[in-house]
């Protein structure tokens, strides 16, 4: 707040928070640029009041959160870091590590967005039937991204394995909650990269007691970093400190577009990623 008032441009990464105070302060402010895809970290009505531009670079990180979301779902079903870590400790739990196979098994896509859709792609390779929810896609797009399009009913009944691949906000928070899981299969998997806080994280914990969730792979959470929780600790969640994001590719790419689109911005040159 010391200094935004000196700079016509800020580029911020997820963590930063930018208020309605910065934007207040902030009276040069031209432009807001998010090296990433999510801006529930930037307050966008106080942008719009302030008359400054947000951008993000939704395209960047694309393939590594996609990835990611794969491994996830592998190691979950494949208890991978339980066999590591009893190989580490001198263990060898061949006889107790049964797993199951992502071969025909219904994957549940919520949000058929780019990431969503370079997902499907992936999972198709493992032989799995993709369904797939989005209420701002057309159900002929979803089926030319490689998904059947179901409602959120459907899918939450048909999937063994639900990821989702939406931004967090008021439509979305708890997306996933108490009466979600009372309507999924029995055994279900879950997996997140997307943003904490579209799952209830009491509800999940209270479907992996139960045994209603038989496993769930996590990148985000609802607080970050979240402690060692009981769902942290929980022993059939996979969890990682929100790497969708985290590979040198990624990295790159989003620093490239997001320096392009914010000097963009500041020569009123036509935007690809205009947020606000």
């Amino acid at each position: 707040l010391k200094v935004v008032g000196e700079y016509d441009a800020m580029i911020v990464r997820g963590r930063t928070k930018v208020t309605q105070a910065v934007f207040e302060a902030g009276k040069k402010l031209k432009v807001v640029g998010r090296a990433g895809v999510g801006v529930d970290n930037i307050d966008l009505n106080a942008a719009k009041a302030a008359g400054v531009t947000v951008v993000n670079s939704p395209t960047a990180t694309t393939l590594a959160v996609a990835e990611l979301t794969l491994a996830l779902m592998l190691s979950v079903v494949r208890e991978i870091p339980r066999g590591d870590a009893g190989m580490k400790a001198g263990q060898w739990l061949k006889k107790e590590m049964e797993g199951t196979e992502l071969w025909r098994k219904t994957l549940g896509v919520i949000g058929f967005g780019r990431i969503g859709a370079a997902v499907a792609t992936r999972a198709a390779a493992f032989d799995m039937d993709i369904i797939g929810y989005d209420p701002l896609i057309p159900a002929e797009e979803i089926q030319k991204r490689g998904g059947k399009p179901v409602a959120l009913d459907e899918l939450l009944a048909q999937a063994d394995i639900i990821t989702l691949h939406i931004p967090l906000d008021a439509g979305s928070k708890n997306l996933l909650n108490a009466d979600s899981f009372a309507k999924m299969k029995d055994g279900v998997i879950i997996v997140c990269a997307a943003r904490g806080g579209v799952i209830d994280e009491d509800a999940l914990l209270a479907a992996l007691d139960s045994g209603k969730v038989a496993g769930a792979g996590l990148d985000v959470f609802v607080a970050e970093p979240p402690g060692v929780t009981p769902l942290v600790a929980h022993p059939k969640v996979v969890c990682v400190p929100h790497i969708g994001a985290q590979t040198k590719e990624a990295q790159i790419r989003a620093a490239d577009d997001i320096a392009s689109e914010v000097l963009a911005a500041l020569k009123g040159e036509p935007l690809r990623w205009k947020v606000a």
